[in-house]
C-alpha cells in the first residue's frame, strides 16, 4: 500500500500488488475531508486511514461509496464509527447487502474445494473478512451533484449501470482529477456486474471529454485519459469477438478461449476475461442488466482459462 499526491490536494492511496480486491481509495484534503472508496477489510482500511491522518489529523467530513463491492465499501464502518458522513447512490446502497463478509471468511478457511472455487479463496485468505459490519452510505444520491468544499467543488457523477448498478465518479475539476472507481480498471483486466457494455462504453467516452489530467483508478496505476479510452477500446473489442462466437454457437468458455487479446494479455489477470463474455452473452440472450450473474459458472472458467494462459506462457 503506497500514497501518492496526485496533484495540490488530492492523494491516492494504491494497491498495487495487484489481483482480486486490491482496490484503490482516494483523499481530497479540502472542505474537511473527503475519502473516496474504504477498502476490504478492516486491518487494511486502518491502514488507509494511518495514511490519511499523516495529510490531516482531523477526521474526515465525508466518505464517497463509487459503487458497492465490498473491496471500496468494507472499511466504511470504521469512517462512520468516527462521524465521518458517507455517500453513495442510491442504488450503491441498495444492492449493497448483495455481498456478505462472513461468507466470504467461510470461504478463506475452507478445505477440499473445488478448482475454481479453490482458486478464487486462496486469492481471498490475504484479506480479513471478521469484524466486518456493513455500512451502507446513508446520504443518497439520485444525479450528478455538487459537494461544496470551501474554495472549490467537488463533482459526483452518477454514470452507471456500468460496472455495477450505483457507479459515481468523483471529478475535482479545478486539479484535473477525477477518482473512477471500477469505471477505470488500468492496466488489468476488468470484471463486470451489474450494468451492460453500452453503458460502460458511455461512461468511459464521458469521463474522456473531461480531459483529466490524472485518473485515479479503482485498481491498478494512476492513468491518463488514453488509460480510459484503453479500456474502451477493450470492452468493445470483447463486445464484437463474444457476438462472432455466439451467432456461431460457441459456449461462453468457447469464446473466451478462442478470443485473441493481443496487447491486453498482457494486462494483470488476463483470464478475468470470461467476465466480459459471460456479461456479452447474458446481454445477447436479452437477460436484464440487473439480474445476478451465475458467478460459480464464471470463476469455473476463470479458472480454466488461467490454466490454459499458464501453460501457454
Amino acid at each position: 500500500m503506497e500514497l501518492a499526491q496526485v496533484s495540490t490536494n488530492a492523494y491516492a492511496c494504491l494497491q498495487l500488488e495487484g489481483g482480486l480486491g486490491a482496490s484503490n481509495s482516494g483523499f481530497i484534503n479540502l472542505g474537511g475531508g473527503l475519502v473516496v472508496d474504504s477498502f476490504w477489510d478492516l486491518p487494511r482500511t486502518r491502514e488507509l486511514i494511518k495514511h490519511y491522518s499523516g495529510i490531516s489529523s482531523d477526521t474526515p467530513r465525508r466518505l464517497i461509496n463509487t459503487h458497492h463491492n465490498g473491496d471500496h465499501t468494507w472499511g466504511n464502518q470504521l469512517f462512520a464509527e468516527a462521524g465521518t458522513e458517507v455517500i453513495g447512490h442510491r442504488l450503491c446502497a441498495e444492492y449493497f447487502a448483495t455481498e456478505n463478509p462472513s461468507g466470504m471468511q467461510m470461504l478463506t478457511k475452507a478445505e477440499g474445494l473445488p478448482p475454481a472455487m479453490e482458486g478464487l479463496a486462496k486469492a481471498l485468505r490475504r484479506f480479513d473478512f471478521e469484524g466486518i459490519e456493513l455500512t451502507p452510505p446513508t446520504t443518497l444520491i439520485d444525479e450528478d451533484t455538487e459537494i461544496d468544499l470551501g474554495s472549490t467543488t467537488a463533482k459526483l457523477l452518477y454514470v452507471g449501470p456500468a460496472h455495477t448498478a450505483g457507479d459515481i465518479v468523483v471529478h475535482l475539476e479545478d486539479e484535473g482529477v477525477i477518482f473512477t472507481g471500477d469505471v477505470l480498471f488500468n492496466q488489468c483486466t476488468p470484471v463486470g456486474w451489474e450494468g451492460t457494455f453500452d453503458n460502460w462504453i458511455l461512461a468511459l467516452e464521458r469521463l474522456a471529454e473531461l480531459e483529466p489530467e490524472i485518473v485515479v483508478p479503482g485498481h491498478g496505476p494512476v492513468g491518463t485519459t488514453e488509460d480510459l479510452l484503453e479500456l474502451k477500446e477493450y470492452l468493445e473489442y470483447v463486445l464484437a469477438e463474444a457476438r462472432s462466437h455466439y451467432d456461431r454457437g460457441h459456449t461462453t468458455l468457447e469464446a473466451a478461449q478462442a478470443i485473441e487479446l493481443g496487447r491486453w494479455s498482457e494486462w494483470e489477470e488476463p483470464e478475468r476475461l470470461a467476465f466480459q463474455v459471460n456479461r456479452a452473452y447474458r446481454e445477447f440472450d436479452g437477460i436484464q442488466w440487473d439480474e445476478r450473474p451465475d458467478t460459480s459458472k464464471i470463476f469455473s472458467e476463470v479458472a480454466q482459462l488461467r490454466d490454459e494462459f499458464t501453460k501457454s506462457a
